[in-house]
């Protein structure tokens, strides 16, 4: 659902939402809460990367904005950065962006959300659903089943086998 009264970058950018919202062109849009499942997914997969990042010179960010477009900023699940590239909202593009599914979620609303950060030079975004125990990666040859049920950071030494992620759930 979205708060169609317009807003400035300014407003939204001083204004705390809880849960955070994203911001499209004035528009700030809420984004799915996530139900059980969602949110122990979005544990387990916190502490892989979080686990990876502090081998790697990176930061694993939950619900970081992130300033895709002078009038757009996106909230993924999660998004790697390297430490050099610290602010207080990201600017630059991350190395990973993380969404996780939620029953709500629609089609349209994801691939608008992945273009937007493929658009600020994100290489690749992850997609989890925990419903259908599967993940994708997203880039510029759209979405691509994980092979063998793991996901792989291209040009990264980072892998995530689902399953016993999924088996917990």
């Amino acid at each position: 659902m979205s708060v169609m009264q317009p807003v400035s970058v300014a407003e939204y950018r001083a204004t705390v939402y809880r849960p955070d919202c994203d911001y499209v062109e004035g528009v700030v849009e809420e984004r799915n809460s996530g139900e059980f499942d969602h949110s122990l997914m979005q544990g387990l997969i916190y502490a892989v990367l979080l686990e990876w990042a502090g081998r790697n010179d990176c930061f694993a960010l939950p619900e970081q904005r992130v300033q895709v477009r002078q009038d757009r900023f996106r909230v993924p699940d999660f998004c790697l950065i390297l430490k050099e590239s610290r602010e207080q909202i990201i600017t630059r593009a991350p190395l990973l962006c993380v969404e996780i599914l939620s029953p709500e979620d629609t089609h349209m609303q994801l691939v608008v959300r992945l273009d937007d950060y493929l658009a600020m030079g994100v290489p690749e975004c992850w997609v989890i659903d925990p419903k259908l125990r599967r993940g994708s990666v997203y880039s510029r040859a759209g979405l691509i089943p994980a092979r063998d049920g793991k996901l792989t950071l291209s040009g990264a030494s980072l892998t995530v086998d689902l399953a016993p992620l999924f088996a917990q759930l």
